[in-house]
């Protein structure tokens, strides 16, 4: 074996085991945290809660339809590797929170403490998302989204989440009250900026290949 091919290779592994740990993080977090304290998010997820509420239209619906557009439209702006990146994290995510679902949670309930729970919450999907963005894929249709509305646009990856998570939120705001709100905008707020800087930051060398290109 080659000097090459075995660079390539460490790469190759390097870039998915980024995107299992991106998405074990994210996958943690959404159990532990959001699942037991109520904290919505933005995006896809949020867009079918309000269908739900409004429309009727049962998530198990909605879910795969709007994350399916989102995977196409990345697809058709991001090319091959980024489909087949997505493709590892969003396994890699769906087995991830289906063995932490298999056990009791970790952490302490915060239903009680809701900042609290946004503050950790954003913690966990930042460092998360951050990580399978960085690698260049995306676990959800909203990773899809972003990543396709940064490219597209050139501005940083913190402004895309943030941009499509505050349109939803606001639409969410004629059926969640107020209080809820204002903790799931820090929520978006945080790990739209978390996203963002993990994505970015310069570790001494580049970022693995086929990764979402920092916008300036």
């Amino acid at each position: 074996m080659n000097t090459r091919q075995a660079g390539g290779r460490a790469a190759a592994l390097a870039k998915y085991g980024m995107l299992v740990g991106g998405t074990a993080i994210l996958a943690f977090g959404l159990y532990n945290v959001h699942r037991q304290s109520n904290i919505t998010e933005g995006g896809v997820l949020g867009l079918v809660l309000f269908f739900d509420h409004w429309l009727g239209v049962t998530p198990a619906l909605v879910s795969p339809v709007l994350d399916a557009f989102c995977y196409l439209i990345g697809f058709r702006f991001l090319g091959r590797e980024f489909a087949k990146c997505s493709l590892v994290a969003s396994l890699s995510f769906a087995c991830w929170y289906a063995l932490f679902e298999r056990f009791p949670p970790l952490l302490p309930s915060l239903r009680e403490h809701p900042v609290a729970a946004a503050l950790l919450g954003a913690c966990f999907v930042g460092l998360g998302v951050g990580l399978a963005v960085r690698a260049g894929g995306a676990a959800g249709g909203d990773d899809a989204l972003a990543m396709t509305i940064s490219h597209l646009t050139k501005c940083p990856i913190a402004r895309a989440y943030l941009f499509t998570d505050v349109v939803v939120l606001a639409l969410s705001s004629t059926y969640i009250p107020l209080k809820n709100l204002l903790c799931s905008l820090l929520t978006v707020t945080i790990s739209s900026f978390l996203i963002g800087r993990v994505q970015t930051i310069r570790l001494g060398k580049k970022p693995p290949k086929g990764a979402l290109a920092p916008a300036k």
